[in-house]
């Protein structure tokens, strides 16, 4: 088992408030985040942004071990995930993430497309969320 941490430190209202993040191994040490970031653009993270980063990490990992598993070398694996925040009830929903990756290997595309839908269901990131998950991939 592994456990890993992340951290958030928030002052003030929720639209002129002001917040920092920052993860367990320093990668991310008090970046700003705050309403202005989540809704309007401006310079700094929020939490979907962080989720498709971890998302997109986690899909490009699963699969590198499965095409590795399959004897596929020559592995490149390009991936973002685009989180969608809407509008539910009171409050707000994470309701998909839509991966799109392009992927380089040693074998024939339609092996590589194969495994890339299983790491898509796999990976342990898009088990956690609570979304609908569908993907486009690039076989280079």
């Amino acid at each position: 088992m592994f456990t890993k941490s992340g951290s958030a430190i928030w002052d003030g209202g929720l639209k002129d408030g002001k917040g920092q993040v920052s993860t367990q191994s320093g990668a991310l040490d008090g970046q700003p985040y705050g309403f202005n970031t989540r809704f309007e653009d401006k310079l700094g993270t929020n939490p979907e942004e962080l989720i498709g980063a971890a998302h997109a990490a986690c899909f490009s990992m699963a699969l590198s071990k499965m095409l590795g598993e399959a004897g596929i070398g020559g592995v490149h694996i390009e991936t973002r995930s685009a989180v969608t925040l809407e509008k539910d009830g009171e409050g707000f929903s994470i309701t998909k993430a839509h991966l799109t990756t392009t992927i380089r290997g040693d074998a024939d595309a339609a092996k590589i497309r194969e495994l890339a839908e299983q790491a898509k269901d796999g990976c342990p990131v898009s088990k956690l969320l609570n979304a609908t998950i569908t993907m486009e991939a690039t076989i280079a």
